[in-house]
């Protein structure tokens, strides 16, 4: 039998495991109720736009067969919403489905609801365009890209073609890439040491781009197109300034890929017989005149080493700036067995008559539009 002493030490016992007890069942639930809140805070807080004052631009890709996880760590990493993990529990939550793969231009100042509401009705194919870019088309020359620059951005064409006269900055591009303007700096009575090199395509402007990083990316792009070919281009025994200087010629004397590769055989055929090319849009260039305006008798009698309709040869250098496609008619030229050294167009429908002969070619010519003549 216990004693009194014995008796209310127990009970002091007990008591002190009951305080410990309702001390620890407080703290758990005073983090329960703090973490709880934390949560929700969170999930509230991540549910709001993470700007709603922003006009910023955010191009995001959605890969094929994206997961919504996926597409919500997309969406965080590039800092359009704060939480990826919140956005995928708001769309499941919701039941938010048939998000669609593509480029999307979204805004950190949109919902959720905005962005998943945007994701369902698809993006577009390719990269979209944000800012200022600069357009390069297919053959033009860089007196014309300098033109597109200064339309497009807050360079002059002066600026332009000030540096495609920087004997400096044009060795370093050389350094960079001497696979591809190895030739070029060879080449003599070039006009411009650029002229073929600044590839035909759309190219994004930063607040901060400098004019060379422009011109630079051009002559980047040019050699990411050309690397694939430069061991046929070896093996035909030509340089990159040879075939360029063609392709430029092809470019504008052609419109459809089988056209210009059989302009292409009409222009080696004729390389082979040593014969003048004879294409007017040599003739444009070397005369500094638009192309397809009229050309006078003097322009064609021009003394300009551009001037193939009385050179023989490929010409100082390419003449514009041509696409990929035509470059691959030079290096895939067809019907060179026929031996074509003649072409000419119908002005009114576009095709183009191509004959072995010089007979065969005024009668093609004749029985074209009389301007053929």
């Amino acid at each position: 039998m216990l004693n009194n002493q014995d008796g209310n030490a127990e009970k002091r016992t007990q008591a002190q495991g009951h305080s410990i007890i309702r001390w620890v069942v407080t703290v758990l639930a005073v983090v329960i109720v703090a973490t709880g809140f934390v949560v929700f805070h969170y999930f509230s807080d991540a549910l709001e736009p993470l700007n709603p004052d922003s006009k910023q631009q955010i191009q995001i890709n959605v890969p094929e067969g994206s997961s919504t996880r996926q597409i919500g760590s997309i969406l965080q990493e590039k800092k359009v919403v704060k939480s990826g993990a919140v956005f995928n529990y708001y769309v499941k939550s919701h039941n938010l489905t048939n998000f669609k793969a593509g480029y999307y231009v979204m805004k950190p100042s949109m919902s959720l609801h905005k962005i998943a509401t945007k994701l369902q009705k698809g993006g577009s194919a390719t990269p979209v365009l944000l800012g200022k870019y600069v357009l390069i088309k297919e053959g033009e020359t860089i007196d014309e890209v300098g033109q597109s620059i200064s339309k497009s951005s807050d360079f002059t064409q002066a600026q332009f073609i000030a540096l495609m006269k920087d004997k400096a900055f044009i060795n370093t591009l050389y350094k960079k890439y001497p696979e591809l303007l190895g030739s070029a700096m060879k080449a003599s009575d070039v006009r411009y040491r650029l002229e073929g090199y600044l590839y035909p395509a759309t190219y994004s402007l930063g607040k901060k781009t400098s004019l060379k990083t422009v011109v630079e990316q051009m002559v980047a792009k040019e050699n990411t197109i050309l690397k694939p070919y430069y061991s046929k281009i070896k093996e035909e025994k030509m340089t990159v300034q040879e075939i360029l200087s063609l392709a430029a010629l092809v470019e504008r004397e052609g419109n459809t890929t089988s056209d210009r590769e059989k302009i292409a055989g009409v222009f080696l055929n004729r390389i082979d017989v040593k014969m003048p090319l004879q294409s007017d849009v040599s003739v444009y260039y070397a005369v500094n005149k638009a192309f397809g305006s009229d050309l006078t008798k003097t322009d064609l009698k021009s003394k300009s080493p551009y001037n193939l309709r009385i050179k023989n040869g490929y010409g100082p250098g390419p003449v514009n700036n041509p696409s990929e496609d035509s470059v691959l008619a030079v290096l895939h030229p067809k019907a060179r067995n026929k031996e074509y050294l003649y072409f000419v167009a119908n002005l009114k429908t576009g095709k183009i008559y191509f004959s072995a002969t010089y007979d065969e070619h005024l009668e093609n010519a004749a029985s074209q539009d009389p301007s053929n003549k």
